[in-house]
């Protein structure tokens, strides 16, 4: 390592409590994402409120812990939590008043507006890899926001985690741009695969007919995306634009289905903003130079996502009504998860030349009423439940699939798009549909 580099990560080491020191009330606090939070940080921050802060605001997505201070409502004066994407501990942290969500769209979630924030001071807590010989380390697990709010000028408190894999592209950081840095060893945190179970096989096979070889995919996570991609290992010269990287695109590439040669952007490399997944998901991303994370804004730009020859995109949502409306990350008025790219990408592949969307949902679920019995639902429903968040509008759904089949709706009237979801539906639930939809387009 030189020595200028080695001089300035030394005089910038400090332990937790001096990071927990550094912090002053009014402090906009944002913490990376997912699997790159900074652990050890997170798990203390509560312990400002003994030190006298208040009035901070945090802004987090898809924590992986549950933390003190969010779990807790008797830190809300010190700390209160803006969340872009809900985990468990967010949605109960909710219903007791110390955490709201943020709503909007990933690839703008950051503006220079939002970083000013009333003239507070922007402070970043990240999780980076080991310092190189150049002075330069990574973030890692991906570059979502983390990269944008330190070039807005955040104050930047990192973990270095030796066990952290390193990456390319925006995630790289030089020690000079960081403020304060704690030294950590830590398992990294992971995000264990779904299952596959067949109906997930069924809808991934419906999608896979429809996916031509050469095209560009976006995939999320779950058992539906991974069937998805296990349907997908016959293809030829797929490409990957994706706003997370996941085990399955791991399994894609090794078996020869993607090698990026056909795509437009970023030709014969792996293009995401983030990775969470398991050791293997991180021992493959470690040190690939194929694999290059990019910042949010731009991977899941539209326009951008857009110029990517025959570009797919694949979500999943939780209710679809018979317009076409879908809720996806709300069951009726109660927060479950967010927003993320669902609208970036279903959009961005429709402007695609040969580009599809994909939104995909079982047929049913089961439900529990007060008294724990189970009932099954229909997730095709003539209107969605009230107070349900739209997260992809009507105007933007493409093809919508079940285990039942895939429908087009792009372009449909109503009674078309209402013929179409039924036949999707499940078989017990259609003529129940049917008559409801007489309602909607008589």
């Amino acid at each position: 390592m030189t020595v200028r580099a080695i001089e300035l990560y030394n005089k910038k080491r400090t332990d937790i409590e001096g990071a927990l020191k550094s912090i002053r009330s009014e402090d906009f606090l944002i913490a990376a994402m997912a699997g790159s939070e900074p652990i050890p940080l997170l798990e203390q921050l509560h312990r400002l409120k003994a030190m006298g802060i208040i009035n901070c605001q945090l802004t987090n997505c898809l924590p992986m812990r549950e933390y003190e201070f969010i779990k807790n409502p008797e830190y809300v004066d010190t700390i209160f939590t803006a969340g872009w994407f809900y985990s468990n501990i967010m949605r109960k942290a909710n219903q007791q008043g110390n955490v709201s969500f943020a709503p909007q769209h990933l690839h703008s979630s950051f503006t220079k507006r939002l970083f000013a924030r009333d003239g507070r001071r922007l402070v970043l807590l990240c999780t980076c890899s080991l310092m190189d010989k150049h002075g330069y380390l990574s973030l890692s697990l991906g570059t979502t926001y983390e990269r944008q709010a330190i070039e807005a000028g955040a104050y930047v408190i990192a973990v270095v985690n030796n066990r952290m894999p390193r990456t390319f592209g925006d995630t790289i950081v030089h020690i000079s741009e960081i403020d304060l840095l704690v030294e950590a060893d830590y398992e990294v945190p992971t995000l264990p695969s779904a299952q596959i179970n067949e109906k997930d096989r069924r809808i991934g096979g419906y999608i896979a007919e429809l996916v031509e070889d050469g095209a560009t995919i976006q995939l999320g996570i779950g058992g539906i995306p991974n069937a998805v991609a296990e349907a997908l290992k016959g293809k030829r010269h797929l490409g990957i634009h994706t706003e997370m990287f996941t085990e399955g695109m791991v399994d894609l590439i090794e078996a020869g289905a993607v090698d990026n040669s056909h795509k437009t952007l970023y030709k014969g490399k792996t293009v995401a903003t983030f990775a969470l997944g398991g050791e293997r998901l991180y021992d493959f991303i470690d040190d690939n130079p194929s694999i290059i994370f990019k910042y949010g804004k731009w991977t899941n730009n539209p326009h951008i996502i857009g110029r990517n020859h025959k570009m797919i995109s694949i979500n999943t949502t939780l209710e679809v009504d018979l317009t076409g409306q879908c809720a996806s990350e709300s069951i009726g008025p109660i927060q479950f998860s967010g927003t993320g790219g669902q609208s970036d990408t279903a959009v961005g592949a429709q402007l695609s030349e040969g580009g599809k969307s994909f939104i995909a949902l079982y047929a049913t679920t089961e439900i529990k009423d007060k008294d724990g019995k189970k009932t099954t639902i229909s997730k095709i429903v003539p209107m969605l439940k009230t107070g349900a968040v739209v997260s992809l509008s009507r105007n933007d759904v493409d093809f919508v699939v079940t285990e039942y089949g895939a429908v087009s709706l792009r372009g449909r009237t109503i009674k078309e798009r209402i013929e179409r979801l039924i036949s999707i539906a499940h078989p017990d639930f259609r003529d129940e549909l049917r008559f409801d939809a007489k309602k909607l387009a008589p």
